[in-house]
């Protein structure tokens, strides 16, 4: 449990940060070298890079390198950890309203009939 919460902390802090989501909103259209990821922001390739490692430590991405260029790829399996808690949050809300809406129906239903 202890390693299922860490992995969905650092999935959930990668994306608190714009640059790592700009990145992986272009990575939806397919792989891209770190260059063309990189061009957009007005930043050193070497701070840039601290994003790219990030993303693949967090398990976003996979990076592999040719020769001099590092093609980055959109880790879908990164998606089914946050799918899966959030089915879980729908699921816990789901009974929380659905107790609320029990209370609320029975109520009003003793307070018609008194």
């Amino acid at each position: 449990m202890a390693q299922y919460v860490s992995r969905l902390d650092g999935t959930f802090q990668a994306l608190t940060d714009p640059t790592r989501r700009a990145v992986l909103g272009r990575l939806g259209s397919g792989p891209a070298s770190v260059g063309e990821l990189a061009a957009p922001f007005d930043m050193a390739l070497p701070s840039f890079m601290k994003h790219i490692r990030y993303l693949e430590k967090t398990g976003w991405i996979r990076t592999r390198k040719t020769g001099r260029v590092r093609t980055c790829t959109l880790e879908k399996k990164s998606f089914g950890v946050i799918e899966t808690w959030l089915g879980e949050q729908r699921n816990i809300w789901a009974g929380r309203t659905d107790r609320l809406e029990h209370f609320v129906t029975v109520t009003n239903d003793k307070e018609t009939s008194e």
